[in-house]
Order: structure tokens, then C-alpha cells, then sequence
């Protein structure tokens, strides 16, 4: 298949695909004699788990090593839990920031009654403070 039916078949842009290839993610296809790319069946499921994974948050470095991982099957999972235990970790302190944050937008947001005009504006003062917390 060409580059736009396994786009279509993944629902993966064409450019996304080039990216993955270009990072070493997907193996680069084989090529017909006008140059156009081939893809194989296997592509689609080397990207399918390329999107998974990005759904999930993972990094580029960390599709690679478990990439790695499916690519040599006798090895023991042990590793590849250590790595999903590492991005749980990493997404829990995505959480709690994005907590402190919501808290500071309330905290803020609180600075102003809406009677007001945007000169007295609390919201747009508590924005000037800069580095003084707003908690």
C-alpha cells in the first residue's frame, strides 16, 4: 500500500508518518521503481502501536525502547513495567501541577466581582504581581 492508504488505514498524516520513519520508529518502506513507498501490512501495525502509545503520553524515546522490547521477545517484561511505572509517575506530577494551577486560576479569578472596571480589574492586577503567589 502507498503512504496515503496507510495514513487512511491508521488515521495517521501522511507527514506523521514520514516524522516516525525519519526518528527511526517505523522501518523505512521498500520502494517501487518510480520512487514511490511501499508499505507492508506489519507498518500499519508498527504505527497503530506507535499511536497507542502517543495516546498515552510516551515519549518518542520511550516508544523506542519498547519497540525494543517487542523486537526481542525472550527478554524479561521487568524493564518494560519499570518504564510504564516511571510514566505513571511522570503523569501524577503532570496532575498535581495542573492541580496547583487550577487552585492559582481560582485563587485568582477570585480577585475580581465583575462590578468593575477593567482599570480596577483584581484579575489583571494579580497578573501584574508576577512572582507573588497567589495562594
Amino acid at each position: 500500500m502507498r503512504i496515503g492508504q496507510l495514513a487512511q488505514r491508521t488515521g495517521v498524516d501522511t507527514q506523521t508518518i514520514r516524522f516516525y520513519e525519519r526518528q527511526g520508529l517505523l522501518p523505512p518502506p521498500e520502494r517501487e521503481d518510480n520512487g514511490y513507498r511501499t508499505y507492508k501490512a506489519d507498518h500499519a501495525d508498527k504505527l497503530l502501536f506507535i499511536r497507542r502509545c502517543r495516546s498515552f503520553g510516551m515519549s518518542l524515546e520511550e516508544i523506542g525502547v519498547l519497540q525494543s522490547y517487542q523486537e526481542q521477545p525472550q527478554q524479561p517484561c521487568v524493564a518494560v513495567n519499570e518504564l510504564l511505572d516511571r510514566h505513571i509517575a511522570q503523569v501524577r506530577a503532570q496532575i498535581a501541577s495542573l492541580h496547583a494551577l487550577e487552585n492559582q486560576l481560582v485563587t485568582l479569578r477570585g480577585c475580581c466581582d465583575n462590578e468593575r472596571q477593567s482599570l480596577d480589574c483584581g484579575i489583571l492586577s494579580g497578573l501584574l504581581g508576577g512572582d507573588k503567589p497567589l495562594s
